[in-house]
């Protein structure tokens, strides 16, 4: 008899928990978009974007695509340097309200991505466009750059740009594996400690989640930017609850981003920044804007 009483608790509880669980799946799948600020950490401006006044994307288009998403805030580089130097001195950029962060960028043609880690002229390119700066004001990092093989994280040239990276407290844009991670990071003076890397995709080759949250417990100033990332949202463009719940662990730790690598990015940019402020829309209001903007603010110090 006992047993029998215990079926309609057992079932009322079952209930119970179904009717708490579903205001909360039903309010995430209806929740607005997130309407704020966008701070796109992450943005190409490429030679075959602009190329002169003769590419598909000249600054006054480039510009008007962020200027109706509100993006207020971009970390540039560009293959060569030259369409960064572009877009923080372009006129557009001042009257589109856009704060460029200029990044030197590895690369002067396509076939630096598979030998800068070792060509002493690309270290020596480095040292001379941070000399130089730009008309929005001094390099802020180094990057993006891609390890194909991780084990060329240990390359002389890649060696010494972490260390310089580090010792000038400028950003890493880093596209590379989580064993990269390790391996850039061992190669910093602090071992990790202080150097302020950011990893491309969060790991574009679907880097487990656990082994992500290793990484973000291990060092302390590493930032997870998200285009790309595998595994990230799930049906309706939200989060899937992994992702969700890695989020909320660790607030202050991801950005967003185009990755405008090539022209079809740039012709997405409006799908791209819809698809963030979806998903941002299901996270709490202050964590969404920590996401979409604050994180990145803080990293580089923007009001």
């Amino acid at each position: 008899m006992k047993h029998m009483r215990a079926i309609p608790l057992l079932a009322a509880l079952v209930l119970a928990t179904c009717f708490a669980v579903a205001p909360h799946a039903q309010a995430a799948e209806n929740a607005p978009p997130y309407a704020g600020p966008l701070f796109d950490t992450h943005l190409h401006y490429n030679q075959e974007a602009w190329d002169g006044s003769t590419g598909p994307y000249p600054p006054a288009e480039a510009l008007a695509r962020m200027q109706r998403n509100n993006v207020t805030a971009i970390v540039a580089n560009s293959r060569p340097n030259a369409g960064t130097q572009t877009l923080a001195a372009a006129r557009e950029t001042r009257a589109a309200g856009v704060t460029v962060v200029p990044f030197v960028r590895l690369y002067r043609n396509r076939d630096d991505y598979s030998n800068w880690f070792r060509d002493e002229t690309i270290h020596d390119m480095v040292q001379a466009e941070l000399a130089r700066g730009t008309a929005s004001g001094p390099y802020r990092g180094l990057g993006e750059f891609h390890l194909y093989d991780s084990a060329n994280a240990n390359g002389p040239v890649a060696k010494k740009l972490i260390a310089l990276a580090e010792r000038q407290k400028l950003a890493v844009l880093a596209h590379v594996d989580d064993v990269a991670i390790d391996l850039l990071m061992a190669n910093a003076p602090s071992k990790g400690r202080d150097l302020r890397l950011i990893w491309a995709h969060t790991g574009i080759g679907g880097a487990p989640i656990e082994r992500v949250q290793a990484l973000l417990e291990r060092y302390p100033l590493l930032m997870g930017e998200l285009s790309y990332r595998p595994g990230l949202t799930c049906e309706g463009d939200r989060l899937c609850p992994e992702w969700r719940a890695l989020i909320l662990k660790y607030p202050e730790r991801f950005m967003i981003g185009s990755d405008t690598w090539v022209n079809q990015r740039w012709s997405a940019y409006d799908e791209i920044m819809r698809g963030y402020r979806t998903w941002l829309g299901d996270l709490p209001p202050d964590v969404a804007r920590r996401i979409a903007w604050g994180n990145a603010a803080a990293l580089f110090d923007l009001r």
